[in-house]
């Protein structure tokens, strides 16, 4: 099991950007992937964006592509989560996860087998 500990997020505008951190501990084994879900108030968890520890395989729910970009530091074990032109709709509790089933096309394909605590992102004027 790993420990993922999440960093950013807060008050941010519409059209704004933001910038979230995670930081995991442990072994991660080649076939994983970190990832991002989010929870909105009143709605279900949904994944919103992995990266494979290969840096190979890359992908975004439709929410946010093209307007967020996912990145890892190696070497820090760090991945980061960069979102630009925010909606109100981005509102929510942003966890960290690692997804034992690598990082494929269809968020849900993903597969979560640890989370972060999670850090909130409000998006209002």
């Amino acid at each position: 099991q790993f420990q993922l500990v999440e960093s950013g997020g807060g008050l941010a505008e519409p059209g704004g950007s933001l910038s979230l951190s995670c930081v995991v501990s442990g072994t991660i084994p080649d076939w994983y992937a970190i990832g991002w879900f989010r929870q909105a108030p009143g709605k279900e968890r949904e994944g919103v964006s992995c990266l494979t520890l290969s840096g190979g395989s890359r992908n975004y729910a439709e929410a946010v592509k093209g307007r967020s970009t996912i990145s890892m530091d190696k070497a820090k074990k760090t991945w980061y989560l960069e979102m630009n032109s925010l909606k109100p709709g981005d509102t929510g509790v942003y966890y960290c996860v690692s997804l034992k089933a690598g990082c494929p096309r269809r968020t849900s394909r993903w597969e979560p087998d640890a989370w972060g605590q999670g850090t909130q992102v409000f998006v209002s004027a």
